[in-house]
């Protein structure tokens, strides 16, 4: 695994950042991909269209354990539009690079975040019920 993977990646996988969840998240989205078996659920705190708290709980490879952990880091304090500047690529490159065929894991991440936006503010304009209701 070292060979192929930068020492960042190496870092999240082995300490990841922000495992959990948040008992009073407001937006809980999933994500996966069947493929290769990698199953990710995040838990956001979001006040006043902000990032306050974010957690993740995922069952899958090393880059995706990766990918989740560098997400939740490039998130934390952004404003939801911030949110959806985020994509595969910038996930990819604040871990120093994926091999390609690891990349569908920050598509994973970056997905999954476009749709935690989407589902709070589909919430908070009436759109769905809260979480949990």
């Amino acid at each position: 695994m070292s060979t192929q993977y930068s020492a960042k990646v190496l870092d999240h996988v082995h300490n990841p950042r922000n495992v959990g969840s948040i008992e009073d998240a407001n937006v809980v989205v999933q994500a996966g991909d069947p493929s290769c078996g990698d199953a990710l659920v995040f838990f956001i705190k979001i006040e006043n269209e902000i990032i306050h708290d974010i957690k993740f709980l995922i069952k899958g490879c090393g880059a995706a354990i990766a990918t989740s952990s560098i997400a939740t880091e490039l998130v934390m304090g952004k404003t939801l539009d911030e949110v959806l500047t985020l994509n595969d690529q910038r996930i990819a490159t604040a871990l120093d690079g994926l091999p390609e065929e690891k990349m569908h894991c920050s598509n994973m991440a970056a997905s999954a975040l476009h749709a935690a936006v989407q589902q709070y503010r589909a919430t908070v304009a009436g759109d769905v019920q809260p979480v949990g209701m």
